[in-house]
């Protein structure tokens, strides 16, 4: 097997990429491949061109529908995030990251109801999605369903020791359930991998363990 080229930055990448687009234009892994490039540039419309000719091409690419999803997040578009997403999972019903991006999603437009079943779809599929695992842990938060919220964060948590959000909101938790000393050390947790933990929530834990 012959390796692939190494490149020395992204913009030879994307050169490559078009070269073989100009030999087979009907390639839709090269279309996808084209578009993250442009994404990892920022050049968000090129990369929404190229995921469009990547499903015209080849239209159970789920991965391009979820990037599309992507797209329309970074712009504040929650309902195209929720539509592309829910066109992946459709391709792909046994595919995490849609089902996982579908309940972020519902869980920002407040609707944590439905946004349950599709975390815990995505957890199913992928028992080590943290991001689905800490997002569940929150919808669960939202509901006052306090023993679910810790089981699911702390789950994250020891998955992903570094990632603040989720000790953030494990903290939330454990201050909900009046753990006072387990709040302090999440929050310590969470600052310690760069996340910025609210003041309010820092004074709180500190003056109940004063």
């Amino acid at each position: 097997m012959s390796e692939e080229p190494k490149y020395n930055n992204v913009d030879e990448y994307i050169q490559h990429l078009k070269e073989q687009l100009m030999a087979n234009a009907e390639c839709g892994n090269t279309h996808y491949n084209l578009g993250v490039a442009y994404l990892s540039k920022r050049e968000f419309m090129d990369a929404e061109r190229c995921f469009r000719e990547a499903v015209a091409n080849s239209p159970k690419m789920a991965e391009a529908y979820v990037q599309m999803g992507g797209i329309c997040l970074e712009r504040g578009d929650l309902e195209g995030c929720l539509s592309f997403n829910r066109l992946a999972a459709q391709q792909r019903p046994f595919f995490a990251v849609p089902w996982g991006n579908i309940g972020f999603v519902l869980l920002q437009l407040g609707d944590s109801e439905k946004a349950i079943p599709a975390l815990q779809k995505a957890i199913k599929y992928d028992p080590t999605f943290v991001q689905a695992l800490a997002t569940l842990g929150s919808a669960h938060f939202s509901r006052g369903e306090m023993d679910d919220a810790l089981v699911n964060l702390k789950k994250a948590v020891e998955l992903q020791p570094k990632f603040g959000p989720a000790w953030n909101n494990l903290a939330l938790v454990q201050a909900e359930l009046g753990s006072w000393a387990e709040a302090a050390e999440s929050v310590k947790m969470a600052q310690a991998s760069g996340y910025d933990v609210p003041q309010v929530l820092l004074d709180e834990i500190a003056a109940k363990l004063k």
